[in-house]
């Protein structure tokens, strides 16, 4: 499969200037598979990673592991103010799913200084197994192009370019986790915030001291859907969750198809429940 000629004539530089190709990193594997799949078709391109400061240690040395195999630097692009700093201007509120400022502040921002008001050609790594949509610069000198869509890549696609390249997958997804990015990602499920207690502790409670801080802004906000992470790390709680987490899998196991090897041994995406 190859990535076919990019048009950005509508980018509308006055300057006839040619734009930059830019690639965002996660930490996560489908934007890590994309800057393998495109680093020789694509020599000009610039990494960057935006580092939120509230990332999962062995993020970074999944980064490091990845600008080896690139074999071309990685810019880090650490905002200039801290997520610390956005949570006191917005008054301790929290971010969620229906307020997500720090995607906005921590990530769109600092690439929005990077990139400039220079052409620029955005690559993201959706693939053509998705039904969604990124959270993508609205800018008229950003032309964000998708090309796992458009050479039709899937997850097994991907986890084979990861194997392949000797990068493998993100170790998040050793211990169970589904996505990247800071460790109170209020997209986790339950059972996901049940392994970061059990593998990563200290980051559980640091995210049970940023809910329980909340509360004294007046906000009532829980990362889990109405559960406060204090009752969510109770033994029986704990138990409880795994026991849904098990059923539910097993019910998918009696009810999914065969499926690739490669598939199999890069493990399933969980499903999107919240309560499991």
């Amino acid at each position: 499969m190859s990535h076919g000629p990019i048009s950005y004539a509508h980018l509308g530089a006055a300057s006839g200037a040619e734009p930059r190709h830019i690639l965002s990193l996660s930490g996560g594997k489908d934007s890590a598979a994309l800057a393998i799949y495109l680093r020789d078709r694509i020599p000009a391109m610039e990494y960057i990673f935006h580092d939120t400061g509230k990332e999962l240690p062995k993020t970074y040395d999944y980064i490091a592991r990845l600008e080896a195999i690139l074999d071309k630097a990685i810019v880090c692009t650490t905002p200039e103010d801290s997520f610390d700093h956005w949570l006191a201007v917005y008054r301790g509120m929290l971010p969620s799913n229906h307020r997500r400022w720090c995607t906005r502040m921590l990530k769109l921002k600092p690439f929005e200084a990077y990139v400039g008001d220079g052409p620029v050609i955005n690559y993201v790594g959706l693939r053509a197994d998705e039904n969604r949509t990124g959270y993508i610069s609205t800018k008229p000198n950003i032309l964000a192009v998708y090309p796992f869509q458009d050479d039709g890549l899937v997850r097994a696609d991907i986890i084979r370019i990861l194997e392949d390249s000797g990068l493998g997958l993100p170790p998040y997804m050793e211990w169970g986790r589904s996505r990247s990015g800071c460790y109170f990602c209020f997209y986790q499920q339950k059972i996901e915030w049940v392994r970061l207690l059990e593998t990563h502790p200290v980051y559980f409670d640091l995210a049970a001291e940023y809910e329980e801080r909340a509360v004294q802004h007046g906000q009532q906000f829980h990362w889990c859907q109405g559960e406060p992470l204090r009752e969510l790390r109770r033994p029986e709680r704990v138990q409880q969750i795994h026991e849904n987490w098990e059923r539910s899998e097993a019910r998918r196991e009696a009810t999914r198809k065969n499926l690739p090897l490669v598939e199999t041994l890069g493990g399933l995406e969980p499903g999107d429940d919240p309560h499991l």
